[in-house]
């Protein structure tokens, strides 16, 4: 018991240390110039590809014919947890900083409750110690935030250390002109992250109704990365006009796209395993 705990805290340190270390990829990846909706699009895609083979390989003879209801949920989980959510997100993290972006995900808990009681999936029940906890934890969570978001804060200075990871000079930033040109863009940013942080906890509300109805974990997954991948990849060509963004070689956009899908499937997997 006490052996298994300990296994289950390292994989999550371990999860949580990845996760930083792509949100740290895709500011690069940014940073030298790749288009956002193109990134969305190759992680997704690479997801895809690696989810169809699980999904043939572990359910192909167990899981159903599929009906329109599960294609219809899938569509809207890749909507709402791929396309919408990511996007959104990276937005999010190209207007701020990478320690913005990742301390708003914490918002997640909070933003699923709330969205969780206005489709009564959850009961409020404020009466209770568990009720009251939930409550003032998203209070707590939601006021965090809102000071991330207008207070700056000093800058630190960090003696460089003179080496650039992306092997030539970056991408020409917009520049900032005055401290409201900064705030409006910090203020963008965070709306976007916020948005983020809506889509994915309507995601996991939507997940949970697939999960009802369609409980192949793998044959799921592998249905909202293909659908996530058709509509990130319809976006991205509809608003991306350059055809160069779409060019990888082995560099930091190869590695943000390719990295990122290694930690998509426990983005799903994570929740729909814990809902068994």
């Amino acid at each position: 018991m006490v052996m298994g705990l300990k296994v289950g805290v390292l994989v999550m340190i371990f999860v949580q240390i990845s996760y930083v270390l792509m949100n740290v990829i895709y500011k690069l990846a940014v940073e030298d110039g790749m288009n956002m909706r193109v990134l969305v699009a190759y992680r997704a895609m690479f997801a895809a590809a690696f989810m169809l083979p699980l999904a043939l390989l572990f359910e192909r003879k167990s899981r159903p014919k599929l009906s329109r209801v599960t294609i219809y949920q899938a569509f809207l989980c890749g909507l709402l947890g791929v396309t919408l959510a990511q996007n959104l997100y990276i937005e999010g993290l190209a207007l701020t900083s990478t320690t913005f972006a990742v301390a708003v995900t914490n918002l997640n808990p909070a933003f699923t409750f709330i969205l969780a009681v206005c489709f009564r999936v959850e009961k409020l029940r404020v009466g209770t110690m568990g009720g009251k906890a939930k409550v003032v934890g998203t209070v707590v969570g939601i006021g965090g935030a809102m000071i991330s978001t207008f207070y700056q804060g000093i800058q630190i200075q960090i003696p460089t250390t003179h080496f650039n990871v992306l092997h030539h000079n970056p991408a020409p930033q917009v520049h900032v002109a005055s401290s409201y040109d900064s705030f409006t863009r910090r203020l963008l940013g965070s709306i976007f992250a916020l948005a983020s942080c809506a889509a994915y906890a309507l995601w996991l509300i939507a997940q949970g109704k697939m999960n009802e109805s369609y409980p192949y974990y793998y044959s799921s997954t592998a249905l909202m990365t293909v659908m996530g991948f058709l509509q990130s990849l319809l976006l991205a060509i509809c608003t991306v006009r350059d055809w160069n963004q779409w060019r990888l070689g082995f560099n930091i956009r190869l590695l943000s796209a390719a990295y990122s899908t290694t930690l998509l499937f426990p983005l799903f997997g994570r929740e729909l395993y814990h809902q068994e």
